[in-house]
């Protein structure tokens, strides 16, 4: 087959829809942003250098990204690690966050978005060998490997909560989560694990709740620092300050109606949104109708990697695939969950659509495994390499 027919013509479309939505939206954004910047030719700029690293990543078949997976794991660690020791000249604190390196003359780097795509690799990676390895099904070889996909995202979570960065941290517990149901570990060793997960988080909530001084007493956790949470349950009573956001964006995408107030015109002033409250800006001027394209959009883009990850004809492909997969709906899911007050304020981007050059180049990575996963499935056709 030539490149026009293997080429994944489908995802290529979502991908241009994205960057169309993304660019009106930004458009938007900086007209009345607390930042005097160009977002939008900033947005086309870093499209511009992942679309470049697409096309070099489509030539290369899975099993390369598969050899590659532990060094750029290893590399990963070490960054985040020396983003830890690293001085405030070359890693300052913003926003309370350690999380980013200033390079002069290039802006700034977030090393933890790029971690993502990394443990997902390494994920797929340990998962295939692991049964490769492993043919006979025994309740110690799933536990082997459940302490492999645990101990793996504990080494990058442990050193992202150092920054510290919640909303990241969050992101690598879905992947684990995911990575482990399809990792063919038995459903009667993983329910007691998720069940206990879940319990242990209830009670964690129930008394942050009502009783927040034994948080304090027992775990060393402050009652402000469990302000996101009632500010979430209670934006009122937060109004000038962790709840400031979420009413804002709540009125911007109410205001919006059925059918928005149209480009460019905008009511609500909204920090950040630009970044994390992208969507607001979506509901505010094009409303229902606009808010139902943005997710329409995902919907077409997560059916077409489900449908990609379905069809390969590798395990390692499809662990990877099923990983990706988990990153960008729990992104969309708590993004937009949190600018509707579904979901608690974490601070993590709209994929695609926020602006931010470490966090699009991350997400456009992860789309150029799709794109090889792709172009790439049929080389095997009477079954796996």
């Amino acid at each position: 087959m030539n490149f026009e027919e293997r080429f994944d013509w489908k995802l290529f479309f979502t991908l241009c829809l994205f960057l169309t939505i993304s660019c009106v939206a930004l458009y938007s954004a900086q007209q009345s942003a607390q930042y005097n910047e160009n977002f939008m030719f900033k947005q086309l700029i870093w499209y511009g250098v992942g679309g470049v690293v697409i096309a070099i990543m489509l030539y290369f078949e899975p099993d390369f990204y598969k050899k590659i997976s532990w060094p750029l794991y290893i590399a990963g660690l070490i960054v985040l690690l020396a983003l830890i020791l690293a001085p405030a000249t070359v890693a300052p604190v913003i926003k309370g966050q350690k999380s980013w390196f200033i390079l002069p003359g290039f802006g700034s780097i977030q090393p933890s978005e790029f971690m993502k795509v990394f443990t997902i690799l390494i994920l797929s990676n340990v998962i295939t060998n692991h049964h490769e390895k492993n043919k006979l099904i025994h309740i110690r070889n799933d536990l082997v490997l459940l302490g492999k996909i645990v101990g793996l995202t504990l080494l990058p979570l442990v050193l992202i909560m150092q920054q510290p960065d919640l909303g990241t941290a969050l992101v690598f517990l879905a992947i684990m989560a995911g990575m482990i149901v399809i990792s063919g570990i038995r459903w009667r060793v993983i329910l007691p694990i998720f069940g206990t997960v879940i319990l242990t988080g209830s009670v964690l909530i129930w008394t942050a709740l009502n009783f927040p001084q034994l948080l304090d007493q027992y775990l060393g956790v402050k009652q402000y620092q469990l302000g996101r949470i009632y500010a979430w349950l209670s934006p009122q009573q937060y109004s000038s300050s962790e709840g400031f956001q979420l009413i804002r964006a709540m009125r911007a995408i109410g205001s919006g109606q059925m059918y928005g107030k149209g480009m460019g015109e905008r009511e609500l002033y909204l920090p950040e949104s630009h970044t994390d409250f992208i969507f607001s800006i979506v509901g505010e001027e094009y409303g229902f109708l606009g808010s139902c394209v943005v997710l329409l959009a995902f919907f077409l883009f997560i059916y077409r990697l489900t449908t990609i990850a379905s069809r390969a004809n590798h395990k390692f492909s499809t662990y990877l695939m099923v990983g990706l997969i988990c990153m960008i709906t729990f992104h969309v899911f708590q993004n937009i969950g949190m600018s509707i007050q579904l979901l608690p304020i974490t601070g993590i981007p709209l994929p695609y659509i926020s602006y931010g050059g470490s966090s699009l180049l991350a997400f456009l990575i992860a789309v150029g495994l799709a794109f090889s996963v792709s172009y790439h499935h049929r080389t095997f056709m009477f079954g796996e390499e």
